[in-house]
């Protein structure tokens, strides 16, 4: 067996011994990624036997300090790859340069020679693999686990992208000739990718903000709706108890008033009839609808001073022309938000009529009610009560 299907042989089992599953990206597999290109590498570019067997020794060794520590793992796998290969009886000399390549793949280092730059090259031949993308992410993966760094999809496309366009190159001919289109490529596809989560960013952050708005709208007309009917049923509260009263009235007190014992009756009856009368009238005043003409002008759309949403506006023209104005409107969304905006502006001024009328309908049923009792009162202390 040759000292390279030894090491073959012992990084496999190394890996599968002692590395943990966390790493799912630096393990056998891109060990094995890395001898890959590096023989690739070799059948193109001139090196000595001895300089090829280095590399590839130095390719299988690389990584495998993981299996100690993800911090400085360069350092570690060369002190493992130091140790076996004495006990293989390597020499010294090769066991240096073996050492030395192994810490030329350190990510910020500058290859000073031929080997240096193979092996550099080699480490990240798997930029200008067509799978790039999910090798990326089995990185990303790993870096979640293992160094917690939890990059959003977004960020790690971002990442990528700068680590090729301003981190990375090819320092051998052979690789920026045959690999460099294939990273190109990568590069282009990544943008296309950023490109891509940017757009949906932007378009699922648009929808938020028109369901936002869909939101707010809903819940304010809602809320004016009910406003509106608590306002008529207080109208109608206040109307029934005032017909009670002028029934109670008309069907007890006003006929005993032709009586001349009950003449000190007349006057506090009839304060209470005229202020139960003008609570209803007030009632009545603040619940009846407004009567509209029914129609628009194209000018009042232009100029935004009619509610189409609001039937008063639209009942009495042709179902063709409302049908073409509302199509007009509705082909566009701000033009939609801007029909609800005029429709919550006019019910406000409703619901402020409304309640304003309502508010002087109750002022006038408590002066009323007071006054009435004060003249009921008076009315019977002037008889001796």
């Amino acid at each position: 067996m040759t000292i390279l299907q030894k090491v073959e042989e012992y990084i496999f089992q190394r890996y599968k011994d002692t590395l943990s599953q966390q790493y799912t990206y630096h393990n056998f597999q891109h060990t094995t990624r890395v001898v890959n290109g590096l023989e690739e590498l070799l059948k193109k570019i001139e090196v000595s036997e001895q300089e090829a067997l280095n590399l590839k020794l130095a390719a299988w060794f690389h990584d495998i300090g993981y299996t100690q520590s993800c911090t400085e793992h360069e350092q570690h796998g060369a002190a493992i790859a130091e140790a076996y290969l004495i006990a293989e009886g390597v020499p010294t000399a090769d066991i240096e340069c073996i050492k030395s390549l192994i810490l030329a793949t350190k990510l910020d280092h500058v290859p000073t020679n031929l080997l240096e730059c193979i092996i550099k090259d080699a480490d990240f031949a798997h930029i200008s693999d067509d799978n790039f993308m999910d090798i990326s992410n089995l990185l990303l993966k790993e870096l979640k686990v293992t160094c917690n760094l939890p990059f959003s999809p977004e960020e790690w496309n971002q990442q990528n992208l700068d680590f090729l366009l301003y981190k990375h190159r090819f320092y051998t001919d052979y690789a920026r000739q045959k690999w460099q289109p294939k990273k190109q490529e990568n590069i282009f596809n990544i943008r296309a990718c950023i490109e891509k989560d940017k757009k949906k960013k932007e378009k699922t952050t648009k929808k938020e903000h028109f369901r936002s708005i869909d939101t707010l709208f809903r819940t304010t007309l809602r809320n004016h709706t009910q406003l509106s009917a608590i306002a008529d049923r207080k109208a109608n509260i206040l109307l029934s108890v005032n017909a009670i009263i002028i029934s109670i009235c008309l069907s007890t007190l006003i006929p005993k008033l032709d009586s001349p014992s009950n003449a000190h009756l007349i006057m506090p009856t009839f304060v209470l009839i005229f202020f139960s009368v003008a609570t209803i009238i007030f009632a009545i005043m603040s619940t009846r609808p407004k009567v509209t003409t029914g129609t628009f002008s194209q000018e009042e759309v232009d100029n935004h001073t009619v509610n189409l949403l609001f039937f008063g506006s639209f009942h009495k023209m042709p179902l063709d022309e409302y049908y073409k104005t509302l199509r007009n409107l509705i082909r566009k969304e701000e033009n939609i938000y801007e029909a609800l905006t005029t429709d919550l502006y006019y019910l406000g001024k409703v619901l402020n009529r409304k309640y304003t009328l309502l508010r002087i309908t109750y002022t006038i049923f408590t002066i009323g009610i007071l006054a009435s009792v004060i003249a009921f009162v008076l009315a019977f202390r002037g008889i001796g009560f």
